[in-house]
């Protein structure tokens, strides 16, 4: 595809409200980002963040999750609607839905990352119907160290189970098991982050009652151990 094509390309995504979307080459360094991108780490013009990396824009525990994600995705791993807590514009944490791919040249060799995430309070304000999760949404992240039943969050949504799992995957594109079962894992990061707990009892803090198992499902969400993330911030 020729650079025109693709700059007309990437330049569409100016005109989805609500979607942040960046281009990085190999080492997280921003090649590209559209408006709303730019306007999220609190600027104005794409040339003023070029170049940059996320520990330039963000706290230090989110700017190693970012990161780590690239290097990932280097590696040949996708990141898919992934919940996540970042920083809004206003500099309050709120909830987005996240996916990276690695970018590769006409000759295949991979050149960097790109991604795009949707603020999931101000996107579903333009969604229909989506006031249905709003009750069970809000429940899970007010009692995710609580055991949770699918059949309670289906009556907070005058819903029956399936119905409610509809909605969840239309637009939030996880069910709500997964969606409870990242709220647990991003918050238990914070605490790991955040405090001096022990990882056993950030996971019981988080709703887990195995450590184990929330050590293997920190893994299979974040790409590192609970015990590797403490020791890389630390360092």
């Amino acid at each position: 595809m020729e650079e025109a094509g693709v700059k007309k390309i990437i330049a569409a995504f100016d005109l989805l409200p609500d979607i942040l979307f960046w281009v990085k080459d190999t080492q997280s360094r921003i090649i590209y980002g559209n408006q709303e991108f730019v306007k999220h780490l609190g600027y104005r013009f794409l040339e003023q963040v070029l170049h940059k990396t996320d520990f330039d824009f963000s706290p230090h525990h989110l700017a190693h999750q970012f990161v780590t994600d690239d290097k990932r995705v280097l590696e040949g791993h996708q990141v898919t609607d992934r919940l996540e807590l970042n920083h809004t514009a206003s500099g309050e944490l709120g909830w987005f839905s996240t996916s990276k791919r690695v970018l590769t040249d006409e000759q295949g060799r991979i050149i960097g990352t790109y991604g795009m995430t949707r603020h999931l309070e101000k996107t579903s304000k333009t969604l229909s119907n989506v006031h249905a999760v709003d009750a069970p949404v809000q429940y899970i992240r007010e009692h995710f160290n609580k055991k949770i039943s699918i059949e309670k969050l289906a009556d907070l949504a005058h819903l029956s189970v399936s119905a409610l799992e509809r909605r969840f995957k239309k637009h939030l594109a996880k069910t709500p098991k997964q969606f409870i079962n990242e709220t647990r894992l991003e918050n238990g990061r914070k605490m790991l982050l955040e405090s001096r707990l022990a990882i056993a009892d950030v996971a019981y803090q988080c709703g887990f009652s195995d450590p184990s198992y929330f050590s293997k499902q920190f893994h299979n969400l974040f790409g590192e151990t609970p015990s590797k993330l403490r020791k890389a911030v630390t360092r």
